[in-house]
């Protein structure tokens, strides 16, 4: 029997609606609450940061929202992405698991970030927006945010993680090459970098602080809006393309799964992935197993406490009801960057608040351990990030073969790792930071 090794959907299978998990949650989420007075935020106190579309998709309760069709016409440039099955990693494993992954390193940028930044982009653009400013770890979110601004004549300024500034040079470029502009956080350019760099002149960053940098320019200039590429529900929202049509391609396969994993930072490349799976949960009584997994850096679901908390270092944002580590707290610097976050979603955290979800924390060296397993088996190189995930599934599918089951195991392969040979280079030499 010929083995289906890739699953791909044709362009008109593609969805043409995201799907909005605050429909059809057991609990709703908690409000967030304003800065300065503690009090909940109304959807008009957003106006000065995000686009008006945005802010109303941030509070919808509308179970699917409408894809517009100038932001379906950019997704056809790498969109429906395709959906593997890893035999070659069962067989080495030598599992009785089935692996499935969502493959979103086939986006221009690499990774699943296009997916939100494309939208927000566009709803900016409609706006009349000329000129966006956002936050970056790794580069991903950064490099996609560019890409996607490009396309409808938008200046974007990006301000970069500096430990990862320093680590991905390479990031910097793309991001140049599609007209943004990157700069190293904490920078000189404003108030809230500045005072950071007072306390600590050699501050590696953090996504908190990068965080901070972009929304005090946002907030200071009239034609400026904000962008974020986590955490937000209506950024999550925008990632529902992920699950959805993986949910196609996993019934053209025969299957479902027995459990959904995907990497960690602020809520995105899980959520995305796994959301359209706990409708069913919901609703039909499925028992899918969702897995977010996080690094050990940077433990805010495993570790963290569940309060309300700023989403940025200097205090700007609303206050968040998630699970936090601090606003204040700054991660080592591993080379995961997009998981060098302090706090989780409140669409996860309550989430996990409520028992409907799980999470877990793997190392660096086990996640690059994992890495090398899947690149030697499969062939495809991941980001640090996806490798997090990878770790998670061959715990899974090594506990499968312990226990003489089969499951279905779908994760997402939610970025290549093609600009993050150095880190490589640094796992084969023995200098990765271990924890």
């Amino acid at each position: 029997m010929t083995k289906i090794r890739k699953i791909q959907l044709n362009e008109n299978d593609m969805p043409t609606q995201w799907y909005n998990i605050q429909a059809d949650m057991p609990n709703p989420l908690l409000p967030l609450l304003h800065p300065g007075t503690k009090q909940p935020i109304q959807p008009a106190d957003l106006e000065p940061l995000f686009a008006q579309a945005l802010i109303e998709q941030e509070v919808s309760k509308e179970r699917y929202i409408d894809i517009p069709e100038e932001v379906l016409d950019i997704y056809k440039l790498y969109r429906p992405t395709p959906m593997h099955r890893a035999y070659n990693l069962e067989k080495i494993l030598g599992t009785p698991a089935k692996i499935y992954y969502k493959n979103e390193s086939v986006s221009p940028p690499g990774s699943h970030k296009p997916n939100t930044a494309i939208p927000q982009a566009y709803y900016n653009y409609k706006q009349g927006v000329k000129k966006m400013t956002t936050e970056t770890g790794a580069g991903q979110w950064g490099s996609a945010l560019s890409f996607a601004t490009n396309f409808f004549g938008i200046e974007c300024k990006v301000f970069m993680v500096k430990v990862s500034y320093q680590q991905k040079p390479y990031r910097k470029s793309m991001m140049n090459l599609w007209n943004g502009s990157v700069i190293p956080s904490p920078s000189m350019e404003t108030n809230a970098g500045r005072g950071f760099l007072a306390e600590d002149p050699d501050c590696p960053g953090s996504l908190g602080i990068a965080i901070s940098e972009a929304i005090e320019v946002a907030a200071t200039h009239d034609d400026t809006k904000y962008s974020l590429g986590s955490v937000l529900n209506h950024v999550l929202l925008h990632q529902t393309i992920i699950g959805l049509e993986a949910l196609k391609q996993l019934e053209m396969a025969g299957d479902y799964p027995d459990l959904v994993i995907g990497p960690f930072g602020g809520g995105s490349n899980f959520g995305g992935l796994s959301f359209p799976f706990l409708r069913h949960n919901f609703t039909e009584g499925k028992k899918t197993r969702c897995i977010a997994v996080e690094s050990t850096s940077c433990p805010k679901l495993t570790k963290g406490k569940f309060e309300y908390d700023f989403g940025d270092t200097a205090g700007m944002t609303p206050l968040i009801p998630m699970y936090t580590l601090g606003h204040t707290f700054i991660p080592p610097s591993i080379h995961a960057g997009g998981l060098r976050y302090h706090g989780a979603g409140a669409i996860v955290s309550q989430l996990l608040k409520d028992g409907l979800i799980e999470a877990s924390a793997v190392a660096q060296t086990e996640s690059f351990e994992a890495a090398v397993t899947f690149a030697r088996a499969e062939g495809m190189i991941p980001a640090p990030e996806t490798s997090h995930a990878i770790a998670q599934v061959i715990r899974e599918a090594n506990m499968a073969k312990q226990e003489g089951v089969s499951k279905n195991i779908l994760f997402n392969f939610s970025g290549h790792g093609l600009l993050d040979m150095g880190a490589y280079d640094e796992y084969f030499t023995n200098h990765l930071l271990v924890k």
